[in-house]
């Protein structure tokens, strides 16, 4: 297969980023990952980051490149708009990411991202209608599809993990402050949640009651978009989600608590992982590439 029907995908997350090379076929080829540079207001750092990454992917100067962020991003205009934990604030990162690599440069959100590459190709494939994608990592955030096109609204549309919790012991916290897999990891003593969700499955009393707290928030958050929207599948990816049913039961069950009457949506597993992202950015790359 030749090189020019490749393309790269690239996602910047808060700790990490994710570079991938992906075949006409959407299989990934090669992957690279680097440490992300955080706060980096100018976003200088991040950039070159990128560059080296996609350098590394040894591919020509005529494959298409994909890179999503994360916060609050507006694809229209090239920007992102918001990140507290990168320091961004109405970043030009296009333009600075196309005078680097010197080629077009397709640019979106990283959990708008991994939806497509859910719907597209993994754990909301066939999926018809409304589908939503929610993940929950170093922080959490959610993109909701319809008929496979995300919902942007100039880049605030998703933004679950910034609602403020009116009552509970956590009045007064944002959902991601609490639920996220950092959350839940620091009010559980861990170092990361996959250590918060061997305590659970071990039966720990007190990491029992984290992880409920935690579902019980992603729930009620979750709830707001099924009273809304109506997905008819939602899909957890991101850390946190690897526990798989371990958060999904106990999700489920509230979900269905607080929309009594109501349809509830399938709830599954992200079925491309923490790689969602970096492949949506390829996705979306070779869809510019298509419309060029």
């Amino acid at each position: 297969m030749s090189p020019a029907a490749h393309r790269v995908g690239v996602d910047v997350g808060g700790t990490s980023t994710k570079a991938v090379r992906v075949d006409a076929g959407g299989h990934v080829v090669a992957e690279r990952r680097a440490a992300t540079t955080a706060p980096d207001p100018s976003g200088a750092a991040v950039v070159e980051s990128i560059a080296a990454l996609v350098a590394s992917l040894d591919v020509p100067d005529d494959v298409p490149v994909g890179v999503v962020v994360p916060g609050v991003v507006d694809e229209d205009r090239g920007l992102a708009v918001l990140s507290v934990a990168l320091g961004w604030r109405d970043l030009d990162l296009r333009a600075r990411l196309e005078e680097r690599l010197g080629r077009p440069v397709a640019f979106g959100h990283d959990v708008r991202a991994g939806a497509v590459a859910e719907v597209r190709s993994g754990a909301a494939q066939g999926a018809d209608g409304v589908v939503a994608f929610m993940a929950v990592g170093t922080g959490l955030s959610a993109a909701v599809l319809v008929d496979g096109r995300p919902v942007v609204s100039g880049g605030w549309a998703g933004e679950i993990g910034q609602l403020v919790l009116a009552d509970g012991p956590f009045a007064g916290s944002r959902v991601e402050e609490v639920a996220s897999a950092t959350g839940t990891a620091r009010r559980a003593g861990e170092p990361d949640a996959r250590a918060v969700a061997a305590r659970v499955a071990a039966g720990d009393p007190a990491a029992v009651e984290v992880w409920r707290t935690t579902a019980s928030v992603l729930a009620g958050a979750l709830a707001g978009l099924v009273v809304t929207v109506a997905p008819s599948t939602i899909v957890v990816g991101g850390g946190l989600a690897l526990a798989g049913d371990l958060l999904l039961e106990p999700i489920r069950a509230e979900l269905a608590r607080r929309v009594a009457g109501l349809r509830v949506p399938r709830l599954v597993v992200a079925h491309h992982g923490d790689g969602a992202g970096a492949l949506g950015a390829a996705m979306l790359a070779g869809d510019a590439a298509l419309t060029s």
